[in-house]
């Protein structure tokens, strides 16, 4: 591969049409390229966002990079995560060279990583500056399968994705495939240790983002509390194995680590992949699916969430292992836009309230929170009749969330104050473990 693209003939940025941006795409080591124009619909919720790291932006490359699949098959989490790493590297330098080639031609163009580093100021909300994934599906090279990765119609989900901004408008924005790749086997579900994929298509963010990215953001934050919770070496000890403190020294000095991605690991989909499992499902199930199943292994979950009682149910090989919560609020919009990823809807069943939350002091806000039929419904402002009313001072409240401060003082300060069944809040904290 020649990987000064800059020295190969090429069109002047007056003359780049499709076809030219995607031989430069495919010459930096891209596997598959679609272009997406800004105003799309579908990047609506993406604009300001990227527009404020890249003003110059007119169109979006979105492209596909390969994984080597038996590596992330494999029950042996160091052979899956080197292949993450690797190939995540790959990615930012396929986008690199798009970049350098683009500039060379006089066009204005930027890529953002293809997962870290992140914009870590932002935590705990969004940090990252362009979503991939719903780019490279408008883009036409794939759909979200139920397991909420990319299926790309040939590579199947073994793949990253990239995305470089140029300033220029190309003449072959891509549509959307016509068909979804995902197979519906439901392997995914099968394979998940947390129960976060359900059968139904529901996807249980917190129980994925407790487990498999353990090791991650959040997840190093509850670790380091622990560190400074303990009284001594012993007391840690107590809490983590040795192994489990190599394991996150490991993240820090190689690069955070996964613990799962098994619904990636099994997942059949796409032309170069399906032909195993076509031809004989049952050994594809005994070669891949049964040692990810059966591989024993601490679980790390929420306490009371669903996945802990899941792990107990689902995987006597495997042990759950009880850890705080990795996602805390720092703003009440955060709190409110938060709910729909950890709402834990088995916990919810036989609960139908209707609450209302208004919030005084430094962050003013009122909003409706309904569930019921195991479904969560967030408004804004105070819609219909509600069976608890929470009027909390807001910092009062996150410092709640966080533990810093109990109910009893807060309601007795009057900085929380509650009408209606008080036994609401208990069902409502329920649906939201942690």
């Amino acid at each position: 591969m020649n990987n000064d693209l800059s020295l190969s003939p090429a069109p002047d940025a007056a003359d780049l049409n499709g076809d030219a941006v995607r031989n430069i795409a495919l010459r930096a080591g891209a596997d598959d390229v679609g272009f997406v124009s800004l105003d799309d619909p579908a990047l609506d919720d993406q604009r300001r966002d990227i527009l404020a790291a890249f003003p110059f932006a007119r169109t979006l490359i979105s492209f596909v990079v390969r994984m080597n699949r038996e590596n992330i098959r494999s029950p042996a989490r160091s052979a899956a995560n080197v292949e993450f790493h690797h190939a995540a590297d790959d990615c930012d330098e396929v986008a690199r060279r798009i970049v350098q080639a683009l500039q060379a031609r006089g066009v204005r163009a930027a890529y953002p990583s293809m997962g870290f580093p992140m914009e870590a100021s932002r935590w705990p909300d969004k940090m990252w500056i362009i979503s991939h994934k719903p780019v490279a599906v408008a883009a036409g090279l794939g759909h979200m399968g139920i397991h909420r990765n990319v299926i790309h119609p040939k590579f199947g989900n073994f793949i990253l994705l990239g995305t470089v901004a140029v300033d220029l408008d190309i003449d072959a924005h891509a549509r959307p495939l016509d068909f979804n790749p995902c197979v519906e086997c439901k392997l995914c579900v099968a394979a998940c240790p947390t129960g976060a994929i359900a059968p139904d298509g529901y996807f249980d963010f917190a129980a994925c983002y407790a487990h498999n990215y353990r090791e991650f953001m959040g997840g190093f934050g509850d670790w380091i509390e622990t560190v400074a919770e303990s009284k001594d070496a012993r007391g840690y000890r107590q809490k983590f194995s040795d192994a489990e403190t190599v394991s996150m020294w490991q993240s820090l000095a190689f690069g955070p680590n996964y613990k799962a991605a098994y619904c990636m690991a099994v997942c059949p989909a796409g032309s170069d992949v399906i032909g195993a499992y076509q031809t004989d499902k049952k050994r594809y199930l005994q070669e891949i699916v049964d040692p990810l199943q059966k591989k024993a292994e601490t679980v790390y979950v929420i306490e009371g969430s669903d996945a802990e009682s899941y792990v107990a149910r689902r995987f006597p090989a495997k042990k759950a292992k009880r850890v705080g919560a990795a996602l805390r609020p720092a703003t009440i919009e955060g709190f409110l836009s938060g709910l729909r990823l950890l709402f834990q809807r088995g916990n919810s069943t036989g609960l139908d309230a209707v609450y209302h939350f208004v919030f005084t002091g430094a962050e003013r806000r009122s909003a409706t929170i309904a569930i019921a039929n195991r479904r969560l419904r967030v408004d804004d402002g105070l819609v219909g009749a509600s069976r608890l009313t929470v009027t909390a001072d807001s910092e009062t409240w996150l410092r709640f969330l966080r533990k810093e401060t109990r109910l009893v003082w807060a309601l007795l300060r009057g900085k929380i104050r509650l009408r209606g069944d008080p036994r609401l809040l208990l069902a409502f904290a329920r649906c939201f473990p942690g």
